[in-house]
């Protein structure tokens, strides 16, 4: 697969049952103004719905944000899911209330990164700019 024609694509998405979303759309928020383009999938998206997202959006990565505590289940679904839809090139990244003890987990599982309560948007930005494909100059 090609480098991305044009600026970084991110889904911002918050999978499960959290109705909690106002450090997602912070988040989506930072990285639009940051240049790039974002889809806010909104509350209770399902890991089937996210993926869908992503590949019809032809996403660069998947920003989950979990307050629930139902990261371990959910971020291994949308990596699952993404695998097996031959579209495990998608960066996924997350955060939210996640233990220090589920982080390293989480990240051999094949979450890219995780940020937790304290994380800058500066930083987040930053990481994702480093990370996900890069575009293609024009």
């Amino acid at each position: 697969m090609g480098v991305a024609a044009g600026p970084i694509r991110v889904v911002v998405a918050k999978p499960g049952l959290d109705g909690h979303d106002r450090g997602a759309k912070v988040i989506a928020r930072a990285l639009r103004d940051a240049g790039m383009e974002v889809i806010y999938t909104g509350l209770h998206q399902t890991p089937e719905q996210i993926v869908d997202t992503a590949i019809q959006e032809d996403a660069d990565a998947i920003g989950l944000s979990i307050l629930s505590g139902a990261h371990n289940t959910l971020f291994a679904a949308v990596i699952k899911l993404l695998q097996e839809r031959d579209a495990a090139d998608i960066l996924v990244f997350g955060g939210g209330i996640i233990p220090e003890a589920d982080i390293a987990p989480l990240k051999e599982k094949g979450v890219a990164e995780i940020f937790t309560p304290g994380a800058t948007t500066a930083s987040i930005v930053d990481w994702v700019r480093a990370n996900a494909r890069q575009p293609a100059e024009a």
